[in-house]
């Protein structure tokens, strides 16, 4: 129960939006790229500056952003550390979500399994959670189980 009422604060604070000068970007841009070679991981990169990699495709229409989406996700961040972890499936509009997530999900369909590496920006921004710093870039497997 507690990380479900700190994921919806956090989809709630995330949703304001964050502004972050070209040079944050940039270096936020450098980590990500340096993580994803460190682990010899290939992502397509988003104009938003979010990496992701669509792992398995799923079935059906694609999702689109009026529906419910139920899924299940980890939260990491660059150093491998667990910040969250549902393995029973959360329910939500995909207007709710934080912005790396609403990006994620219009290129998912139900089954599909995505992994993404997004900045603070797309994320919870200069807000600190109890188990999320501010600014923390954070790394994302998610499982798409229905649509609605």
């Amino acid at each position: 129960m507690k990380y479900l009422i700190i994921s919806i604060i956090g989809l709630i604070i995330g949703s304001c939006g964050e502004t972050y000068s070209n040079e944050d970007k940039t270096n936020f841009d450098k980590q990500i790229q340096d993580y994803l070679t460190e682990k010899g991981i290939e992502c397509d990169r988003s104009p938003s500056g979010m990496y992701y990699k669509v792992i398995e495709e799923g079935e059906g229409r694609k999702i689109i952003y009026k529906d419910v989406v139920s899924f299940k996700y980890k939260g990491e961040f660059l150093d491998g550390k667990i910040f969250d972890e549902q393995k029973e499936p959360l329910e939500f509009h995909v207007r709710q979500l934080i912005g790396a997530w609403k990006e994620i999900m219009l290129e998912m369909k139900e089954g599909s399994m995505a992994f993404l590496v997004a900045p603070p920006n797309l994320c919870y921004g200069s807000y600190e959670l109890e188990s999320i710093p501010p600014h923390s870039i954070l790394v994302f497997n998610m499982t798409v189980m229905d649509i609605k």
